[in-house]
């Protein structure tokens, strides 16, 4: 709003300033002499030169005397009487009149025509905005419908198909994200990353269990690269809904190993062995409230180091943080400035992990040319869903940080409004 009305009073002056300086500027004409000193002056003149020649002897002083008194009946004639002729007007006074004139009606007729022909509400109201933010959500899904479509008749295109698989998964869409992902193993059998994508999507498909060809998936990119992060992770909630706690804390201990030291996954993870140790300790079973699969730490995790990502922490607000559930769902994304608002990266994560160190790259992207690395400027968005939706609803929580580069660090995104 404050915007808006900087720039309309900025073009209002703009107007003033074009329309007033040459009125007040130009040099004022100088008004028409005055016909009495002019007479006068005339008078003056002739009367010198008759005075020269009477001097001269060129006339008499007769001739002198008549030719004076002649003159002066011309003068007589010539001067007005004294208050027969009004003043003129005074041009400048004029001037000054139509000026303030304008500086007053310009403003005001624009102000009213504005109060009558525009639309005022649309500054201050939130809904203007959202329902240009919800166009560009139905964008992103009839993109999204396109690319699917597109696969359909290039069912060669791996990227495609991871592309489309991310997607899905971002839109909560986790059977077709499921069976995108085992369009594209089946083009790309050996790539670590997307065998535990494909196997975190399928165990959301299948109500967040992780038995049976999820943790297959899992144990077969360990085979490949033993020290990747999601499968560890995935592979250690396995074990514990298979309640083979001494193989959890292996793969959680592995995983915490690469962790950075101090940070929120190594503190969560060292809980979770912890509370394993125990249960083991113990000789009982896995307890009730021992991790789910979604505990796992984000796709982030497994994300290589790249000079492009983002990193950063997330919060919730003390106003907010008691309307959010546990079963909440908060999705942490990345947009460019200026452009499409397509998600160049987004992460999906469980409310509960709130307060949330988290890494945004290009291996979370959801369309193909569209990179993180190569967005001059993003602005990092946070929201809490209550449906899992990923598209923006009423009454979900969201914050967004200032306009970052890509590789910025340290980026701070609290979670402080309600959507509209």
């Amino acid at each position: 709003m404050l915007i808006f009305w900087s720039i309309a009073a900025l073009l209002v002056v703009v107007t003033l300033t074009v329309l007033l300086l040459p009125l007040i500027s130009t040099r004022r004409r100088s008004a028409a002499p005055d016909a009495n000193a002019a007479a006068l002056a005339v008078y003056r003149d002739q009367k010198r030169a008759l005075d020269a020649e009477l001097a001269d002897g060129v006339i008499s002083a007769e001739e002198h005397e008549a030719a004076v008194a002649e003159l002066s009946r011309r003068l007589g004639e010539e001067v007005d009487a004294p208050g027969e002729r009004a003043p003129p007007a005074s041009p400048r006074k004029r001037t000054w009149f139509f000026a303030v004139a304008l500086l007053v009606l310009i403003p005001s007729a624009a102000f009213i025509l504005y109060a009558l022909l525009g639309k005022p509400e649309a500054i201050t109201s939130p809904g203007g905005e959202r329902g240009a933010h919800d166009v560009s959500d139905q964008q992103i899904l009839a993109m999204v419908d396109s690319l699917a479509q597109r696969l359909k008749t290039r069912p060669d295109d791996a990227d495609g198909w991871v592309l489309l698989a991310r997607s899905y998964q971002a839109l909560g869409r986790y059977t077709e994200a499921a069976d995108a992902y085992s369009r594209a193993e089946a083009l790309v059998p050996d790539n670590t990353t997307l065998l535990a994508d494909y196997a975190d999507a399928l165990a959301m498909a299948q109500g967040r269990k992780l038995s049976g060809k999820p943790a297959e998936l899992a144990a077969r990119a360990l085979t490949i690269d033993p020290n990747h992060k999601k499968a560890l992770a995935l592979a250690g909630t396995a074990a514990l809904e298979a309640n083979d706690l001494g193989g959890a804390i292996g793969y959680y201990r592995r995983l915490l190993a690469q962790l950075p030291e101090g940070s929120d996954d190594a503190k969560q993870i060292t809980a979770i062995i912890a509370k394993v140790e125990s249960a083991k300790s113990g000789g009982k079973g896995l307890p009730p409230s021992a991790p789910a699969p979604e505990r796992a730490p984000p796709p982030a995790l497994a994300s290589p180091g790249s000079n492009a990502a983002i990193t950063g922490r997330v919060e919730i607000s003390a106003a907010l943080a008691p309307k959010v559930a546990v079963t909440d769902t908060v999705f942490i994304l990345a947009r460019a400035v200026e452009g499409s608002r397509m998600p160049l990266a987004i992460l999906r994560i469980p409310a509960k992990e709130l307060p949330k160190d988290f890494q945004l790259d290009d291996n979370m992207g959801m369309a193909s040319g569209a990179k993180l690395s190569a967005t001059p400027t993003v602005i990092v968005e946070a929201r809490i869903s209550k449906s899992g939706n990923a598209m923006p609803q009423a009454g979900d929580l969201s914050g967004r940080s200032g306009p970052v580069k890509p590789g910025a660090s340290g980026v701070k995104v609290t979670i402080d409004q309600v959507v509209p």
